[in-house]
C-alpha cells in the first residue's frame, strides 16, 4: 500500500479547501480561525466580514471557496452547512535582519502559515 497524498480523506458530506503562503504568523491566523469554527457559514461569513483582523479577508475567501466546492463538486445544500473544521498550520519563515549597536545583528522572522477549511452538511432539526 503506497502513500497517500491526502491522509485526511474528505467524507460525503463535506467539503474543504486549503490556503497556503499566508503572511500571518499560525498564532495569529488561528485567532480568526477559532472565531468561526463550529459556526453556520452565513453566521461565519458574516462575521469575518465585519471583523477588524487584517487576515480575516483571507479566511473569508478560503470560506467562501470551501462552500463553492461543497456546492459545485459534492452537491450539498449550502444553506445546511456548517464549518466543522478550521485548522492552521505553519508553512516558511522568511528570515531577515538588521544591523544593531555593537557588531550584532538582530533577527527578524517573518513567518507564513496555512489555512484548511472543512465545512459539512448537518440536517436542520425542527
Amino acid at each position: 500500500m503506497g502513500k497517500d497524498k491526502n491522509p485526511r480523506r474528505v467524507a460525503d458530506n463535506e467539503a474543504m479547501a486549503k490556503l497556503r503562503m499566508l503572511r500571518t504568523s499560525p498564532q495569529k491566523l488561528n485567532l480568526v480561525a477559532a472565531m468561526i469554527r463550529g459556526k453556520k457559514v452565513e453566521k461565519a461569513l458574516s462575521d469575518l466580514t465585519f471583523s477588524k483582523k487584517r487576515i480575516a479577508m483571507d479566511v473569508k475567501k478560503c470560506l467562501q471557496s470551501a462552500i463553492a466546492n461543497a456546492e459545485n463538486n459534492h452537491g450539498l445544500d449550502v444553506d445546511e452547512l456548517v464549518v466543522a473544521e478550521a485548522w492552521v498550520g505553519k508553512n516558511l519563515v522568511m528570515k531577515r535582519g538588521r544591523p544593531r549597536a555593537r557588531g550584532r545583528f538582530g533577527r527578524i522572522h517573518k513567518p507564513f502559515s496555512e489555512l484548511t477549511i472543512t465545512v459539512r452538511q448537518v440536517e436542520e432539526q425542527a
